[in-house]
């Protein structure tokens, strides 16, 4: 294959008739399939990657080094295909080529460096980083409606008129402060223009141009399908729950800014701190567009399951681990500890295979890989049972 991907047939004396054709552009679902093949193979990667570092340095590093080996494994997968200008499996697998969109030439290296950099490294940059930002921000937030409910709580004339503007926008920015912080808006927005283009299906690949040609020939009777539908889908989602938070902030607004409803609307609030008032109605409200990735924090989860079942958060577990009477079922104090934190258990919780582990320990394992940790037997999160002794 040339530099110029378009490939037009050499046309000499000999044969008049010998016909041109360009490499059309590979479609959504080529795209799709060969991203689902990538995955696979580098999934079969960490899996191997996982058994080394459990066989050298035990259970517990594997589990807490998860995304750290699939990080690695995503880089090593990329830097042994796409970095070094070849194909990835799965691309090889779909018949289609990675290209430059303005040029239509093979991508240059800076291109391939910046896309894989940005499609593996900046993901788990986020992941990393964006807890921390969010509790520093929660942190400011409250500190700054406590200090103007103070202000306002220490006017006589000023604690009978509705809250501010400032302190309405605050309280708003930390309820939906994880909404507001998430890339998943841009991901779904990205994802609707792909179902409708069928160009570029990762946010990396816009950001560098990188798309796909298909390398056969196609007949003019066949049809390149694409997924438009799903477009029209998402973007009526993505409308549908934008209208529903609109309105439900709207609703809340009015009824703070109404004095006759500020008596009812005390009924679902609750003190934090200094005495900031803050919303603590059960019902969920409507997400900003697309509610925003939990991540792997216990508090966060937490916090979400107790929302969503309408059921009080714990403050302590709900057993204790030291009563015999609960313990009765397990033998020893050694046999007591879970295997992955290697810690006193905490929530057990039963695989169907009937071994036992911390609940948040075996949950993060199997969303990982869906095998027992112990005798590697098939096993999925929604079958794990917490043990109600």
């Amino acid at each position: 294959m040339s530099d110029y991907i378009h490939n037009a047939g050499a046309s000499s004396s000999q044969d008049d008739a010998a016909a041109s054709f360009s490499y059309p552009w590979a479609a959504a679902p080529d795209i799709i399939r060969s991203n689902q093949k990538d995955a696979y193979f580098q999934s079969v990667l960490l899996t191997q990657l996982s058994s080394v570092i459990r066989s050298l340095y035990g259970a517990r590093t594997a589990h807490n080094w998860t995304t750290e080996a699939r990080t690695f494994t995503e880089l090593l997968y990329l830097g042994l295909t796409t970095f070094v200008g070849n194909r990835t499996l799965g691309e090889e697998y779909c018949d289609i080529v990675q290209v430059e969109d303005d040029s239509h030439r093979l991508p240059s290296i800076a291109r391939r460096a910046g896309y894989i950099l940005s499609s593996v490294l900046l993901p788990y940059a986020l992941n990393r980083f964006l807890p921390a930002f969010r509790r520093r921000l929660r942190a400011k937030l409250e500190v700054s409606m406590r200090k103007l409910h103070r202000r306002r709580a220490s006017s006589p004339s000023r604690s009978k008129q509705p809250p501010s503007r400032s302190f309405q926008f605050q309280a708003y920015v930390l309820k939906h402060l994880d909404t507001i912080t998430s890339p998943a808006p841009v991901y779904a927005l990205s994802m609707a223009i792909f179902y409708f283009s069928g160009a570029y299906y990762q946010l990396s690949k816009r950001l560098f141009g990188l798309r796909y040609i298909f390398t056969r020939k196609l007949e003019p009777s066949e049809q390149r399908v694409g997924y438009e539908v799903l477009g029209i889908l998402l973007v009526l989602q993505m409308i549908v729950q934008g209208y529903l938070h609109l309105q439900e902030t709207y609703s809340h607004a009015q009824s703070v800014n109404v004095p006759s409803n500020n008596a009812a609307a005390a009924g679902n609030t609750a003190a934090i701190g200094g005495g900031v008032q803050v919303e603590t109605d059960t019902t969920i409200s409507a997400p900003l567009l697309f509610e925003a990735p939990q991540g792997a924090d216990p508090v966060v989860q937490k916090e979400r399951l107790a929302k969503i079942t309408h059921t009080p958060q714990l403050q302590s577990h709900r057993y204790n681990l030291e009563d015999e009477d609960v313990m009765q079922w397990i033998d020893g104090t050694q046999q007591r500890k879970c295997t992955l934190c290697l810690e006193a258990m905490k929530d057990p919780s039963v695989t169907t295979c009937g071994h036992v582990f911390c609940w948040q320990c075996v949950t993060d394992w199997l969303r990982e890989q869906p095998m027992c940790p112990l005798c590697r037997q098939s096993a999925l999160v929604q079958h794990v049972l917490p043990m109600r002794g």
